[in-house]
């Protein structure tokens, strides 16, 4: 494991990695101690699980550009708690060949007379660009957010771009047009190969489309999602519902390795797609999605009797509603696997289930999927206490 501090010369501006100023062994034991303050009163919590190479894991890199008063272009990220760009070449966090395509699409852009997006006048071409790269299959794909569907050179543009990265698989066109914090569109070209890559996490094939969730550490997926299955126990004959299951990467792992019927459901309509389409290449007959939010589908689920033997579910930050853990609850599965990318609403649904039932928690384990950050993911196991004694045997 690297162990060394790192500075880097834009960090108090950029406000991304706040501990920074830590060694990774101290940045490591901060995180473990955040985890037990919040969640030791359900259960032992376990040691964290690091990275042994903790820089440039993000798979997926956003880049925000401007013009500043000198007519100089800049890239880079929005400075913490505002839209002031601050400029970056290379991030110690983000994959290397995504920033070296960033800052070569900022020097491209004066050749072509292509401007920026001014935030204030509605006028300009170029807002941002997100890279996307599959880690296991070495697939890239570069998103160019436009102000305007209107691309002067577009053809001579893109091979341009393909000249110096010929390893660029995809390109895609998205048009935002409107006065939004949000960084994509919804009206979108393909200007160069399929309009989307793939990637291997866990043994299955994923598709990755521009608009679509997927983790964006996957090596510690990895990790994240092995601790889950074993958590879940299959043996080939449970019913899994894979709740908030974006584009199915839970639910296809779990149906490749064991499972006996899979239900996913997500709200995001791009992500359900994707998510079937990553059923089909995986060759799985045992997994299907359904296009809905996931606390009304658990209620619905809940009124009709369903009785899943294991739930997964992978909430936003926000934790879960009283609504879906309710629901949860009068759907009573055997074994309910819980991954939080936020301890402290962890902790809330957490104390919520183990009021209102007879659910208790018998495994925590945190994983480092953010070095440098201060945020830390954990997957938890909840069974009912008539099946607890089960797990232990």
């Amino acid at each position: 494991m690297n162990n060394n501090k790192i500075s880097c010369p834009v960090s108090k501006k950029c406000g991304g990695c706040q501990l920074l100023n830590l060694s990774y062994t101290e940045q490591l034991k901060l995180k473990q101690s955040v985890v037990e303050r919040l969640l030791k009163k359900f259960c032992r919590v376990e040691k964290i699980i690091g990275m042994d190479h903790p820089y440039h894991y993000r798979n997926k890199v956003q880049a925000a550009f401007y013009t500043n008063k000198q007519g100089k272009i800049i890239s880079g990220v929005y400075q913490s708690g505002s839209h002031h760009v601050v400029g970056i070449d290379c991030c110690l966090t983000e994959d290397e060949t995504a920033d070296k395509i960033i800052t070569t699409v900022r020097k491209l852009l004066p050749s072509f007379r292509l401007t920026t997006y001014n935030e204030d006048t509605g006028r300009g071409f170029l807002r941002h660009i997100l890279v996307k790269r599959g880690f296991a299959t070495n697939q890239i794909m570069l998103v160019l957010v436009t102000g305007t569907p209107v691309f002067p050179s577009k053809n001579n543009f893109v091979k341009a771009i393909l000249k110096e990265f010929p390893e660029i698989t995809t390109i895609v066109q998205n048009i935002n047009n409107y006065n939004t914090n949000l960084v994509l569109g919804e009206q979108q070209k393909i200007l160069y190969g399929k309009g989307f890559i793939e990637d291997i996490l866990c043994g299955c094939k994923f598709r990755i489309s521009p608009k679509s969730f997927y983790q964006i550490n996957p090596v510690q997926t990895e990790v994240l999602y092995n601790t889950a299955m074993y958590y879940a126990q299959l043996k080939g004959s449970e019913t899994v519902l894979d709740t908030y299951c974006g584009i199915g990467t839970i639910g296809i792992v779990a149906a490749k390795r064991g499972a006996g019927r899979v239900i996913g459901v997500e709200l995001n309509g791009d992500a359900v797609k994707d998510a079937i389409s990553n059923a089909r290449a995986n060759d799985l007959k045992n997994i299907f999605f359904i296009k809905g939010d996931a606390g009304d589908f658990m209620s619905e689920a809940a009124e009709e009797n369903e009785a899943p033997d294991v739930v997964f579910m992978d909430p936003p930050r926000a934790g879960s509603a009283p609504k879906f853990l309710d629901a949860l609850i009068k759907m009573s599965p055997k074994r309910v696997v819980y991954i939080s990318c936020n301890p402290e609403t962890m902790a809330r649904d957490l104390e919520y289930l183990t009021s209102k039932s007879s659910y208790t928690v018998k495994k925590i384990q945190p994983v480092d999927m953010f070095p440098h950050t201060r945020h830390v993911e954990c997957v938890s196991l909840l069974c009912r206490k008539e099946t607890s004694k089960a797990l232990e045997q």
